[in-house]
């Protein structure tokens, strides 16, 4: 079976084609969809595990600017 090659051609794209179309709301509630059904498939374990490491990392990256504007 020959695979159609528009099709293969905007497969490569990964989405980035329909990506270009979209409105900044569109896309916003598009990743609100994807958020809904992440939570639904996770744990309430796993989720706090998440929020604990992206707690960690913004305290990491804003800690660090702190500190480098105390220093000047």
């Amino acid at each position: 079976m020959k695979k159609n090659p528009a099709a293969q051609a905007l497969g490569k794209l990964g989405g980035k084609a329909r990506a270009k179309a979209l409105t900044a709301s569109e896309l916003s509630e598009i990743g609100k969809k994807g958020a809904q059904a992440r939570k639904k498939n996770l744990t309430a374990a796993q989720r706090s595990e998440i929020a604990r490491k992206a707690a960690q990392a913004r305290i990491a990256k804003y800690g660090q600017q702190q500190r480098k504007e105390k220093q000047s």
